[in-house]
């Protein structure tokens, strides 16, 4: 019961594949998606959520810091679901449930049977980094699911040697990199493994040119939208390397253990052996080299850690065979005692941590320092209004030629989404697209209500500046915005678009 046979007829030497075990991993993704549904609510939006719903309100071609897949998803949320976080959110759980199913089709690829499946569908669910993601809507969310499925395809192709598999391969692709570029990287350790460990025939085929003239076309607009503001996302990428490359190489090794679960950590690792060891898996040996390929290339580059979450799922389900075997070798009891416990903990650390299931006054201490975005989703409706306790320090005569400008996307987007509400004007900021939507009229030459250190590169920039405020959230949250200081300054020393360029930045 629960497994539906689709098992293709042999082809040219190719095994038959397991049946897919439709129900149970359809019941896992289901339960999953319940508890994402349940918890989607509380605490409020994180930070970029509220960048990409401000983003989705200027549809583009492309933003400094992203392509316009993930704002065109907030916006059509918020028109068809309604403003608020629980509807931004149903996105990033579809996502999430469909990135199960996905990683459990990749254990069948791999000769993975029915109990096989269903482990791989539940270790992927209970994947801290899975329900980070598939809680908040991110770019990162959309990667996790388009690196799933190109894997998968890939492993198809591979196995069966069929060079059809490199359109479906090149409609993944295109699609992804309207969300994120990361899948790029993917492609690129995946192709040099397979040119180091084979098969290299699939790179003959003649549906190789058409799937990549496939993911050209569907990258287009995008890439011309990029090439026409001279590549900003290359300059963004530049600049995480920089100011946070040192960082991201010391935790690179703690934290490839830590993202998933450290429960996990031996089900991958058995994963990268047997694909390795197996000689009725040499096929997909690709697979294996294509993790510390990543890796090298990650630390060469100084990018974040989750890179490579991706590639550690589709581990986890080529680990999950050798997991059962161990399972049900020797003493039976006492391993699946361990086992269930290891797995229990797992799960329940990887709920708190990921999830908003605490209080928000007891976030403070490991679970910030395991997941800070959890403290990025409190306090905007606060930060707000603390604003607008200080927008009100300004005489009314001169508010309507006054300015508020932020240090970051995050200020910015809580105050357009909760100031009118308040009485606020619409903010401004020099980071990341906002600069574009910028700057201020010319015309608005009065008091400038400065959040966080914005403008403190640029002190010649404003006149008579004093701080006015100190935002504190009220829930003892130490998030990023705790503390945050608002200036009062009485105006400026050149007309805006003199100024503007000065106060864009990146970081």
């Amino acid at each position: 019961m629960g497994t539906v046979d689709v098992r293709p007829a042999p082809r040219d030497g190719v095994a038959p594949l397991p049946g897919f075990a439709w129900r149970p991993v359809g019941l896992v993704a289901l339960a999953q998606l319940a508890v994402l549904t349940a918890v989607s609510w509380r605490y409020g939006f994180h930070r970029d959520e509220l960048y990409f719903v401000a983003a989705g309100e200027r549809p583009a071609w492309g933003y400094v810091d992203q392509p316009p897949l993930v704002p065109m998803l907030a916006r059509a949320a918020g028109e068809v679901l309604g403003d608020s976080p629980a509807a931004l959110r149903v996105v990033p759980g579809l996502v999430a449930a469909a990135t199960v199913v996905v990683v459990a089709l990749v254990a069948r690829e791999l000769g993975g049977g029915r109990a096989a499946q269903v482990l791989t569908a539940a270790a992927t669910a209970l994947s801290a980094f899975v329900l980070v993601t598939g809680h908040m809507l991110s770019t990162a969310t959309l990667d996790l699911l388009v690196w799933t499925v190109v894997g998968l395809l890939a492993l198809r192709l591979l196995r069966t040697g069929d060079g059809r598999w490199w359109v479906a391969i090149g409609l993944a692709v295109g699609a992804g990199l309207a969300a994120k570029w990361l899948v790029l990287l993917l492609v690129a350790v995946l192709g040099l493994a397979v040119l180091l460990v084979g098969p290299r025939s699939v790179l003959r085929s003649g549906w190789l040119g058409a799937g990549v003239a496939l993911a050209a076309a569907l990258a287009a607009p995008v890439v011309v939208w990029q090439a026409a503001h001279d590549f900003p996302l290359l300059t963004v990428a530049g600049g995480i390397s920089e100011d946070d490359g040192a960082e991201n190489r010391i935790l690179f090794v703690p934290l490839q253990l830590a993202y998933l679960s450290p429960v996990l950590a031996p089900v991958w690792l058995a994963g990268l052996v047997r694909l390795w060891r197996r000689p009725e898996l040499r096929w997909a040996r690709a697979l294996a080299v294509s993790y510390p390929l990543l890796c090298i290339a990650l630390l060469a580059l100084g990018g974040k850690p989750y890179y490579s979450i991706p590639l550690l799922l589709l581990l986890v389900a080529a680990g999950a065979e050798p997991t059962l075997h161990w399972l049900r070798r020797g003493p039976v009891a006492s391993r699946r005692s361990l086992a269930t416990t290891s797995a229990v903990v797992g799960g329940v650390l990887s709920v708190v941590v990921a999830l908003p299931v605490l209080p928000p006054g007891l976030l403070n201490g490991p679970v910030l320092a395991m997941n800070k975005e959890q403290g990025e989703q409190v306090g905007w409706p606060e930060f707000a209004a603390t604003i607008a306790r200080a927008w009100r320090q300004i005489p009314p005569p001169e508010r309507a030629t006054a300015v508020i400008v932020t240090s970051n996307y995050g200020q910015a987007g809580a105050i357009e989404r909760y100031g009118p509400g308040l009485g606020l004007p619409q903010p401004y900021s020099g980071h990341m697209s906002y600069a574009d939507w910028g700057p201020p009229p010319d015309t608005l030459r009065g008091p400038v209500l400065l959040v966080g250190p914005a403008g403190e590169d640029t002190p010649d920039a404003f006149t008579a500046c004093r701080v006015v405020a100190s935002h504190d959230n009220g829930l003892g949250v130490d998030n990023d915005e705790q503390g945050t200081r608002v200036r009062l300054c009485a105006g400026t020393t050149a007309p805006w678009s003199r100024l503007w360029p000065r106060l864009h930045h990146f970081y």
